[in-house]
């Protein structure tokens, strides 16, 4: 019995040891891997929805991953940090890849949130703006001039024969944008979801043109480089799944997201109602309608190539397989 006992003890013993030793390696086995994810404008701009509702819920830490959200100017600066290795991942929009590669940037879009064009032309109703071709002569503001939104009106303009020559640009910040659009200091706006909630909350009566139905640009993408995505495919998958889960919840429940959302952005708090119309519209004019969420349209894609080499804004164009990839959204 006592035999039995001291086995009993030592086995015991062992066992502690053995626990003991190997706790921090399962420490270290669950450590998160911290990764610096670059955005265009402001993390707290509601436009980022889906990036912070993932963040909120945990979805990137499901993946092994803790991700800290720095701030860049704009989406082609957010490619040249990315296609530099300053960081993995960055958002954009989905045809900032075609600039990115005109300056010998290698970057693609790994998944596009939504079928529509997040770039909505905005304007006072009293100003009658039915089309782009009565921006002539007008003030409009702008995120900046290295945002892709911004050639998204050029591009609109180009379809009613003017150029930026034509009308009075200004570049605003993620703030002056829609506030100097309220206080009736510009005429029209390039604006997106959220900018546009605001300026209705701020009294304005407006009218909205998206920007699809003139010219076909994209929804906002996520960015990575070549290389990242050959040597560390997985990375950019669980990035990916953990931000398309963050746009599905706001496609399946805004007024959820919402709350949610406000909860986690507490510059937010108390704002559910207005977040709610936000994410309303995002659902309406953006996301919804993709075959696949965070697909590519591929033939959209070249024409917005076209587009760009045809107007100088690129010099040549680029293999449209050197601009994305669908392998993190469809399995392709």
């Amino acid at each position: 019995m006592k035999l039995n006992l001291s086995t009993k003890r030592r086995a015991c013993l062992a066992v502690c040891a053995a626990a003991i030793l190997a706790s921090p390696f399962a420490v270290q086995a669950q450590a998160l891997q911290e990764i610096t994810y670059l955005l265009p404008a402001p993390g707290t701009l509601p436009a980022f929805g889906p990036w912070m509702i993932a963040q909120a819920k945990g979805y990137y830490k499901a993946e092994g991953l803790d991700v800290k959200f720095v701030t860049a100017r704009g989406g082609v600066d957010v490619a040249k940090q990315v296609g530099a290795g300053n960081a993995v991942i960055g958002g954009a929009i989905g045809d900032t890849p075609i600039i990115a590669r005109a300056q010998g940037i290698p970057v693609k879009a790994v998944a596009v949130l939504g079928s529509g064009s997040l770039m909505q032309l905005v304007s006072h109703k009293n100003q009658h703006i039915e089309s782009p071709r009565e921006l002539k002569g007008k003030i409009v503001t702008v995120l900046s001039y290295t945002d892709t939104t911004y050639y998204a009106l050029l591009g609109m303009l180009s379809k009613v024969g003017l150029t930026k020559n034509d009308v009075n640009i200004q570049a605003a910040g993620p703030a002056g944008i829609w506030q100097q659009f309220a206080a009736n200091k510009a005429d029209a706006m390039a604006s997106t979801p959220d900018w546009t909630v605001n300026v209705m909350e701020a009294g304005a009566q407006v009218d909205i043109l998206p920007a699809d139905v003139y010219f076909k640009s994209m929804a906002q993408a996520i960015l990575a480089s070549d290389e990242t995505i050959q040597k560390n495919p997985q990375l950019i998958q669980k990035l990916v799944r953990a931000t398309l889960r963050g746009m599905k919840d706001i496609m399946a429940n805004p007024k959820e997201a919402a709350k949610v959302y406000a909860g986690f952005v507490t510059v937010h708090k108390g704002k559910e109602a207005s977040i709610e119309k936000m994410f309303e519209m995002y659902n309406k004019y953006v996301y919804l309608n993709q075959k696949v969420p965070g697909l590519m349209d591929e033939t959209r894609l070249a024409d917005l190539q076209k587009f760009y080499v045809a107007n100088g804004v690129v010099q040549t164009a680029a293999p449209l397989k050197d601009l994305y990839t669908n392998q993190f959204v469809s399995g392709k």
